[in-house]
C-alpha cells in the first residue's frame, strides 16, 4: 500500500469516527432529554447517563464537562421551538394572526415541557459560565429573523431590522412566558397570547406603512417623528 492509499484509509477513518461521534452526540442528547422531562431539571449527570444506559466516564467521552451537555440539550430545545412555531406560521395567512400563531405555539410548547424549558432557560450555577441561554436565543432569533427578513423584503423594504427586531421578540415573549410559568399560569394562555400579540402588533403593523412611504423604514421615522 503506497503512501496515498495509506492516507486515503486514514482520512475514511477519522471520517467515519467523527460521524460515529456527531450520532453518538446526538443519542445521549436525546437519552438526557427524556432524563430530564422525566426526573426533573435538577437531574445530575449520574442519573443523566444512568437513564441512558452508559457510565459516566461513557458521557464524559462525549460531552467534555457538565456544561457542554447543557448546550447539546439546550440547542436541541431551540431546535424544537423552532418545529413548533414555524409550522403554525405557515398555516396562517394574516400578519396579525402569524404573530399569534407563533406566540401560542411557544406557549403550548414551554408549558407542555416545562422540566426541559426549566433545565434550559435556568441552567445551575456550576455552569453559568457558559451562556446556554444565549445560544438558545441565538438559534431561535436566528429563525425568526429568517421570517422577518422575508416579509420585509416582499414589501420592498431593508431587511436590516429583521435580525434585531427577532432579538427583541424573543427577549419580550421569552420574559413574559417565564414570569407566566412561575406565576403557575395566573391567566389562561388563550388570553396572554392575545395580549402579547395586541402588543407586538402595534410593531409590525408600521411595517405596512412604511412600505407605502417612499424611502421605507427611514423615511417613515422621519415623518412620524415631524407629523
Amino acid at each position: 500500500m503506497n503512501s496515498d492509499e495509506e492516507a486515503v484509509n486514514t482520512d475514511g477513518r477519522k471520517g467515519r469516527w467523527a460521524g460515529h461521534r456527531e450520532q453518538r452526540r446526538a443519542e445521549l442528547t436525546e437519552a438526557a432529554i427524556e432524563a430530564i422531562r422525566r426526573l426533573g431539571p435538577e437531574i445530575g449527570m449520574e442519573a443523566i447517563a444512568a437513564h441512558a444506559g452508559v457510565s459516566k466516564p461513557v458521557l464524559y467521552r462525549y460531552f467534555a464537562d457538565k456544561s457542554e451537555l447543557w448546550l447539546a440539550v439546550g440547542q436541541r430545545a431551540a431546535a424544537m421551538v423552532l418545529d413548533a412555531i414555524v409550522p403554525a406560521v405557515a398555516a396562517v395567512r394574516e400578519e396579525r394572526d402569524a404573530i399569534a400563531a407563533a406566540i401560542d405555539a411557544y406557549l403550548v410548547y414551554i408549558a407542555g415541557d416545562t422540566n426541559l424549558y426549566q433545565f434550559v432557560v435556568h441552567p445551575p450555577e456550576i455552569i453559568r459560565g457558559r451562556d446556554v441561554v444565549a445560544d438558545v436565543v441565538d438559534t431561535v432569533a436566528g429563525g425568526l429573523a429568517r421570517l422577518f427578513g422575508d416579509a420585509l423584503r416582499a414589501r420592498g423594504l431593508d431587511s436590516g431590522a429583521a435580525l434585531p427586531w427577532a432579538y427583541g421578540v424573543v427577549g419580550y415573549v421569552q420574559s413574559v412566558g417565564d414570569w407566566w410559568l412561575r406565576q403557575q399560569q395566573p391567566i389562561s394562555r388563550e388570553a396572554l397570547r392575545d395580549y402579547l400579540t395586541t402588543f407586538l402588533w402595534g410593531g409590525v403593523a408600521g411595517i405596512r406603512v412604511a412600505a407605502d412611504i417612499p424611502g421605507g423604514l427611514a423615511a417613515y421615522r422621519t415623518e412620524a417623528r415631524h407629523g
